[in-house]
């Protein structure tokens, strides 16, 4: 028996998004050589190794001068140890010659450490007898204010692995090893199609009974924010006919495709039979312990996702952040399980909010902070409204277990960017 909304029954978030990342286990796009001046927020598919040290050569970390450490041991301000200056660190330059016992070469932060020292003494530990004696009032160690020839990343080791997200100071290590082209996952292509004879382009004025389309921008956006590229095949008519060539049509050409409206069951949707009818193997997932977004359908279809959404814009961003966006973590090539948890922030919620049991609510809230403290304020309305989310900074999660949370509760809140 199905339920009225067409399904055989529901089941919970983490069931169906256990089943997606399992059908996914092996599929990932595949990998393109690129630049590293383009390599911002793409994955790389291969282990980068570091083709020299990192530095190459010991440079200082401070202005002052490079010593041999023993020269300096016992010198304090009470009982100051004095060296004559025989050199100088030209930046870009390599330094002439060799600092010989009871010597010094002035260096500047960044210059190359010359033959013979072992060390620097920071200029803010010495003063200048002459133009050619220093008094140093500190000693050090050897190794003292400089990085070592590849202390930074050895020859051969693993500057990056396989799977990591370019953030610039990746770039920056990249460009340090002189590294300028990279091999990575190529972007994930999205297609996205909004279903209904109600639904008109954003730009016109609908007339009595028909609503702008406001799901396709929303997904788009969320769909580039997670580092995709994205086609809009635009409003599909509810004829079976139509709809069934338009997804067939941005299956063949993307690698997840998303729909919205057409998710639920009714006379003129028609989600669930297109994905049934394109098959291999088809539904995988068509409802869940959810609110909002219970009527969501996942399909696969030779290894291409296949989301119909709801066609609430609330409902279908919330499904888009727990089921899309963990579906394009995936096909990326980012690891299949995050090693560091998601970024929230705790906040202090601010009403009671209740939930049913078997259930897991999303629930939208609005921060502010009230003498230092954070407060989550709920921002409730249908998931119709669009100004729900626009109003939200993020949002909490009440478990299945749980039949609501009590008014000043600590609550972890994911932000919506």
């Amino acid at each position: 028996m199905k339920d009225m909304l067409g399904r055989k029954g529901l089941i919970p978030v983490k069931k169906a998004l256990a089943i997606l990342k399992d059908q996914l286990e092996n599929v990932t796009t595949p990998s393109e050589s690129i630049s590293l001046y383009n390599a911002l927020d793409r994955i790389t598919a291969r282990d980068i190794f570091a083709p020299e040290d990192l530095p190459v050569h010991p440079r200082s970390t401070m202005d002052g001068f490079a010593v041999k450490a023993a020269d300096t041991f016992g010198a304090s301000q009470s009982m100051p140890c004095y060296l004559q200056i025989s050199g100088e660190v030209l930046m870009g330059e390599n330094p002439q010659g060799e600092v010989e016992r009871g010597y010094c070469y002035r260096i500047a932060t960044g210059g190359l450490l010359p033959p013979g020292s072992d060390s620097v003494v920071m200029l803010e530990h010495t003063i200048a007898v002459d133009e050619d004696m220093i008094e140093l009032v500190k000693s050090v160690g050897p190794g003292t204010n400089l990085i070592s020839a590849g202390e930074d990343i050895r020859k051969n080791s693993i500057a990056l692995a396989a799977g990591h997200l370019l953030r610039p100071q990746d770039l920056g290590l990249l460009a340090g090893l002189g590294i300028g082209e990279i091999d990575v996952y190529q972007q994930v292509r999205v297609g996205i199609l909004s279903t209904g004879d109600e639904i008109v382009p954003w730009e016109q004025t609908p007339p009595a009974g028909m609503i702008r389309d406001i799901n396709s921008i929303t997904l788009a956006g969320l769909a580039v924010r997670a580092g995709t590229t994205v086609t809009d095949y635009g409003i599909i008519s509810d004829v079976e006919e139509h709809f069934f060539a338009a997804v067939e049509k941005a299956v063949r050409e993307n690698d997840l495709v998303l729909f919205s409206g057409g998710s639920s069951v009714g006379m003129r949707d028609h989600g669930e039979k297109v994905i049934e009818k394109l098959g291999n193997p088809g539904i995988l997932v068509h409802g869940v312990t959810l609110k909002p977004g219970k009527p969501i359908i996942i399909g696969l279809h030779s290894g291409t996702p296949i989301f119909g959404l709801p066609g609430h814009p609330v409902s279908a961003a919330v499904c888009f952040h727990l089921f899309v966006e963990p579906a394009i973590r995936q096909l990326s090539g980012l690891p299949r399980d995050r090693d560091i948890p998601e970024p929230t922030i705790t906040a202090t919620l601010n009403r009671n909010i209740n939930s049913a049991a078997g259930r897991l609510d999303v629930v939208r809230v609005r921060l502010k902070k009230e003498e230092g403290i954070l407060i989550a304020q709920p921002v409730l309305g249908k998931s119709g409204s669009i100004s729900t989310l626009s109003r939200a900074h993020g949002y909490f999660l009440i478990d299945e277990n749980t039949q609501g949370v009590t008014e000043n509760t600590q609550i972890q809140v994911h932000l919506l960017q």
